[in-house]
């Protein structure tokens, strides 16, 4: 399927590593233009090499999100070099484990600066050149702020903000066709997924459970797979979708365990 996003401008954050990796490479293979906006340079550069070397195209910029101007900044490096943005994926964020017991009033925050706050300022910062382009945003979120964790009440509350503000601008956005969607993601296969597993004692036992509990193929989501759930968000062939949390999970949050 076409899904006609060659030279779309489409504004990536975290979008170097893990999931937002997948992002980007999907996106470029479709003929987009991804700009990947990240704090760390090395990073985002190696992503935008590997794209170029499997003749895509990428582009990049080095920005703190927890910073409200730097925020600002990425987005008017975008406008500087193509004075348009088609889409949106708001990506970054990390579960920190900031918990109830263990955290306080400073982790909480600056938790929520990570996970939740530049959601808002990129959106609110692209949205004039959104507007111009009848563009897309997709939100990645978490299953946390549905099934609860344990020991990461900054992050879950952080995905409730992500779905809440899918929903919210979905309304806001109808007068400008702009279609605001968010995807769900639970048990993904990353970096920072194998770091945390690695972490637990018992780590291949631990992974072993988890799997066994993915209904679908008992196995772990792709950032691909996300991916091409977001390419297809970003897409007209998704062209009355909107304000949708899609659940990209083998099925691990809505269907019976007794299966």
């Amino acid at each position: 399927m076409d899904l006609s996003l060659k030279d779309k401008v489409v504004i990536v954050t975290g979008g170097a590593k893990g999931i937002g990796k997948g992002i980007t490479t999907v996106l470029a293979n479709e003929g987009a233009l991804p700009v990947i906006i990240g704090r760390n340079e090395k990073d985002n550069r190696t992503a935008v090499s590997e794209i170029e070397a499997n003749g895509g195209k990428a582009y990049q910029f080095v920005a703190e999100l927890t910073n409200p101007e730097e925020c600002e900044q990425s987005v008017g490096y975008v406008k500087k070099e193509f004075n348009r943005i088609d889409g949106l994926v708001n990506n970054a964020g990390v579960n920190d484990g900031v918990g109830l017991e263990n955290g306080n009033y400073e982790k909480f925050m600056y938790s929520l600066h990570c996970n939740l706050v530049h959601y808002y300022l990129m959106a609110h910062y692209a949205l004039p050149l959104l507007k111009d382009a009848g563009g897309s945003i997709v939100n990645i979120s978490s299953k946390t702020a549905e099934t609860g964790q344990g020991g990461t009440s900054a992050y879950a509350a952080s995905n409730g903000g992500r779905n809440a503000l899918t929903r919210e601008w979905a309304v806001e956005l109808l007068p400008y066709k702009i279609r605001v969607n968010a995807i769900i993601v639970s048990e993904c296969w990353t970096p920072l997924y194998k770091k945390w597993i690695h972490s637990l004692p018992d780590s291949e036992a631990k992974l072993s459970s988890i799997v066994s509990k993915i209904p679908l193929e008992n196995r772990m989501t792709t950032p691909e797979e996300i991916a091409n759930m977001v390419a297809f968000l970003l897409s007209e062939r998704s062209s009355h979708t909107t304000g949708q949390l899609m659940h990209i999970d083998g099925g691990y949050v809505h269907l019976d365990r007794i299966i």
